[in-house]
């Protein structure tokens, strides 16, 4: 768990969105000042959302929010793909910019960075931290953190690489790194929510025996 929630965050491009929206967006054909005003607006509904996982964490429980979160990336992944594909062309040899396509790629970048906010972005470290005994939890932390910066770097890294040679297929990559990673919280997670850490292990273990 210390290695895959991290590691699944950082694959869910939202160090892409964090990075590289005023770039993309203004690739896309938005003017340089409306593509800082949507890198500002996105910023804004992380906080929002931040604000519902905040609220709903105990509530709604964390697979749910996971799992969810997950569903509502997937789909602002692929709508984001699909538009640049077809504003582009699927050759990617360019073409007129159509505005519409442009203001449904902000939207579902916000629906996107929604989803992060009250799901992977805070749940990715709240579990770890929840899981582990006392006794390795500070070097499982560890291990979360390390592997979470060094995704993101990696991804910072690559990103416009992987711009170049596969166009809107970037995204539909991390699409699928979006489906599995709520796949395998569908399959592995157990529920953390109102459980002691005394009770914790046994928890995992009866996950593993079903």
């Amino acid at each position: 768990m210390a290695i895959a929630i991290p590691l699944f965050q950082g694959l869910s491009g939202i160090n892409v969105i964090v990075f590289y929206t005023p770039v993309l967006l203004k690739s896309i054909g938005l003017k340089s000042d409306a593509a800082l005003m949507s890198a500002v607006i996105t910023g804004g509904v992380n906080v929002l959302a931040t604000v519902v996982s905040i609220y709903g964490v105990d509530r709604w429980g964390r697979r749910f929010l996971f799992i969810e979160g997950g569903i509502q990336m997937l789909i602002s992944q692929i709508v984001v793909g699909i538009c640049i594909g077809v504003m582009y062309g699927m050759d990617g040899a360019g073409r007129e910019t159509v505005p519409n396509y442009a203001i449904v790629i902000v939207v579902f970048i916000c629906i996107f960075v929604g989803g992060f906010a009250w799901s992977w972005g805070p749940l990715a470290w709240l579990v770890p931290s929840e899981i582990f005994p006392l006794e390795i939890r500070s070097a499982a932390q560890s291990l979360n953190v390390s592997v979470n910066m060094g995704c993101t770097f990696l991804i910072a890294q690559i990103f416009l690489t992987m711009l170049c040679h596969f166009k809107f297929g970037s995204f539909f990559l991390f699409a699928f790194f979006a489906l599995v990673m709520t796949i395998f919280i569908y399959l592995v997670l157990p529920e953390t929510n109102n459980i002691p850490i005394e009770e914790m292990p046994m928890q995992i273990a009866i996950v593993r025996v079903l």
